[in-house]
């Protein structure tokens, strides 16, 4: 196999597996290569890692492909866009892979291994009761002729083991310094099932070694692989399929409650979960960049422009990192507002109409909506709040929310509505600021400060003690409208 010429510059890859719904721990990798190769003009190769035929699906591959076109985290190389180290899905790979482990069993890289699953469980109970590395002991490094000829005269079938240098390996790790591992714990491993099937540690080191990889940088929970890739990398680089050995940095595990490792099966860890609430791509990745780097000491919102003139991955920190869903919200609610307004209204759209909206289609009104979106931009923290928000302009009677009415109507709230009701009927309706005043005069009657004065009116007119600026909200519903429901408050409080 010729190797292909090597490209100039910095060539970074994300290579997911398409199983199941992508987690945010999955999105925080790709991130971290997107700003990388971004900040270097560099190349960020998207490849799919589809050889597991039991749990891969065309469903979550398509899933990905529709992730990262969300995100905007485009892609140079791979799935849709194409380039010059076509096919990016290892499923469409298979021949290469066949051939560079028939060549690595040529050059004495690697070899047959006969040995059984008993067998193998067997021995590694024995070396772990005499507190000996449980590892594979490399029995069958040396096999003689006559032992091959006798296993498979037992009808067993090999698999395909790398072996392992005798030496320890060192690398600086982009994230967290010089490393060692020693021949003990990095025993010889299998690239090659016994049915032919390659495994992940073959065709990952492979595909990164023909599509000229630079950097890989991943998640910690691949670590322990390292050192058995950098060997591999040395024996492709002697058989002319690789250059050398890239750089490679670990990020952070991403931790969620309890200290736990975030894992795809913790609800909050769901990519869907966020799209589905109505994060912003821009505060979702904002928040995401935080788990493991900074963009300075004393600012937490920023651009993703911001974030790639700013990203080095030697200020990634190798602690792990603890996700926390309200700072995710807090930061998305910052991104909400600095939208321009006709965006901000147009990314609420899909949340105005079925299946999340609750009034018939032909009871929306845009010209209310355009009205009132500014003021709910300065309120929302995901765009799906926005239904519950505006919600009393768009429906016949408003929400009927027991504890909120429980909470606003208090004694005196039937003398205090009514007061309100006379002073809002006679009030200038063209801006929210004699609304204010006519409320707070009807307050003052009663003794009563502007704040709970407002509250049973909110309630009336809303049904819900918490929304968007009342006076506003009021001059968009309208004169009649509101009125009319103060008149249907007061007959529910007894007239």
């Amino acid at each position: 196999m010729a190797s292909a010429a090597t490209p100039t510059g910095v060539r970074v890859r994300f290579c997911p597996s398409p199983t199941g719904n992508p987690h945010v721990g999955l999105v925080r990798t790709a991130l971290f290569n997107w700003a990388f190769a971004r900040h270097h003009q560099g190349t960020l190769v998207f490849r799919i890692e589809d050889t597991d035929a039991a749990r891969d699906s065309e469903e979550s591959y398509a899933q990905l492909l529709d992730s990262m076109r969300w995100l905007g985290l485009d892609w140079d190389e791979g799935p849709e866009v194409g380039g010059p180290y076509a096919p990016y899905r290892q499923s469409q790979r298979m021949e290469i892979y066949a051939d560079v482990a028939r060549r690595l069993k040529e050059a004495g890289h690697a070899y047959d291994c006969y040995c059984t699953n008993e067998e193998l469980e067997e021995r590694r109970a024995e070396a772990r009761a005499a507190g000996r590395p449980s590892g594979y002991d490399g029995k069958c490094r040396t096999l003689s002729d006559e032992q091959v000829a006798a296993y498979r005269a037992e009808g067993r079938t090999p698999i395909v083991r790398f072996r392992m240098p005798d030496e320890p390996i060192t690398f600086t790790d982009l994230v967290r310094g010089e490393l060692t591992f020693t021949p003990e714990n990095v025993p010889d491993y299998g690239i090659v099932r016994a049915n032919g099937a390659p495994l992940y540690t073959l065709v990952n080191p492979v595909d990164d070694a023909l599509m000229r990889i630079t950097h890989v940088l991943r998640g910690e929970d691949l670590l322990s692989s390292t050192p058995r890739q950098i060997a591999l990398y040395h024996a492709l680089t002697e058989l002319g399929v690789a250059d050398g050995v890239p750089a490679f940095g670990h990020l952070p595990y991403v931790m969620g409650e309890g200290n736990k490792k975030l894992s795809k099966r913790d609800p909050e860890s769901s990519l869907s979960l966020y799209r589905e609430r109505g994060f912003l791509p821009e505060g979702l990745l904002n928040y995401l960049s935080l788990l493991g780097w900074s963009y300075s000491a004393d600012q937490d919102v920023f651009s993703l422009a911001e974030m790639v003139a700013a990203f080095d991955i030697a200020d990634v920190n190798a602690n792990p990192a603890r996700f926390d869903l309200r700072k995710a919200e807090a930061i998305n609610a910052d991104h909400i507002r600095r939208m321009e307004p006709k965006a901000f209204a147009e990314a609420c759209a899909p949340w105005l109409r079925a299946p999340y909206a609750p009034w018939a289609p032909e009871a929306f009104d845009e010209a209310a909506w355009q009205a009132i979106a500014p003021h709910a931009q300065t309120r929302l923290t995901v765009l799906s709040d926005i239904t519950a928000n505006v919600d009393f302009l768009f429906l016949d009677t408003p929400v009927e929310d027991e504890a909120s009415w429980a909470k606003a109507m208090k004694e005196g709230s039937r003398e205090l509505l009514r007061t309100a009701r006379e002073k809002l009927a006679g009030a200038d309706w063209s801006a929210p600021e004699p609304l204010k005043e006519a409320v707070l005069a009807a307050g003052e009657e009663h003794g009563l400060k502007l704040g709970k004065a407002q509250a049973p009116v909110r309630v009336a007119v809303t049904g819900r003690t918490i929304g968007l600026p009342l006076f506003e909200s009021l001059q968009v519903l309208g004169r009649e409208r509101t009125l009319a429901r103060i008149d249907a408050a007061l007959e529910k409080l007894g007239g």
